[in-house]
């Protein structure tokens, strides 16, 4: 039976892909002119959340969010941490936090064609492989975080093919208790089921409802670095406690 399901997620994966890139070829100008400068960012965060709407629309995937406070009241300056297990999380970011933030990514998207340009100053590359790298790398963050700016993060340094959450690193919840700011956690439940990473054929790929729960804030005030394991570990069981129930059912 899942061999018949070849076809259709390689057709469906093909629409993802080309309306993912006409959107960006269409846009790139705009994102070209307002990523000139500091002052124009705020515009092309909007732009990208209305890229996002465009994403998700054209190949049929709504997003359904549950809160367990109104996004009004999310910090505008926090940590925001979720499992990441589709390169859908990264688009549906955009849809969940109300407010601007800052994204970190691996090294190797600035190599990415027209869309490297997210990461010349806009957001933050690291190379988790060099040390100096990711201490340069939490600097940045550390500084966003100063200017008022929330950072999202995925605490597990990589995506997770089934959606099983991974070990979480510390690197987040050092950020946040340096700078004692909130962790927002949040949880996405089935993105790797709409689009799933892993091989073209092989994984997951459908039109659908990406399920997410977005968590009360965590404060940090106070804590300090001897708090980092409990931090991190408290965060990990809120997220892991939402996946278990989903794959029960």
């Amino acid at each position: 039976m899942r061999y018949l399901l070849i076809v259709p997620r390689a057709l469906w994966k093909t629409l993802f892909a080309l309306n993912f890139g006409i959107g960006l070829i269409v846009l790139y100008p705009f994102f070209y002119i307002l990523l000139s400068r500091k002052a124009w960012f705020p515009a092309a965060f909007r732009l990208k959340r209305f890229w996002a709407r465009w994403i998700l629309f054209v190949p049929g995937l709504f997003v359904s969010i549950k809160r367990t406070i109104p996004a009004s009241e999310l910090p505008e300056r926090a940590v925001y941490c979720a499992n990441h297990a589709s390169y859908l999380d990264i688009i549906i970011n955009y849809l969940v936090v109300p407010h601007y933030f800052v994204s970190m990514g691996k090294q190797e998207i600035g190599k990415a064609p027209l869309f490297r340009i997210f990461f010349r100053e806009m957001n933050i590359l690291v190379n988790r492989r060099s040390k100096m790298g990711s201490h340069r790398a939490f600097v940045r963050a550390g500084h966003e975080l100063e200017k008022g700016h929330s950072m999202f993060l995925f605490p597990e340094g990589g995506i997770s093919n089934a959606g099983r959450l991974l070990n979480f690193k510390n690197g987040a919840f050092r950020l946040a208790i340096e700078k004692q700011v909130p962790v927002v956690p949040i949880t996405y439940l089935n993105n790797w089921k709409l689009l799933q990473n892993g091989g073209f054929f092989k994984s997951h790929g459908s039109p659908g409802i990406a399920r997410v729960i977005v968590h009360e804030p965590i404060p940090t005030v106070g804590m300090t670095e001897n708090d980092l394991v409990s931090l991190r570990t408290q965060v990990r069981e809120i997220i892991l406690k939402d996946l278990d129930m989903y794959h029960k059912k």
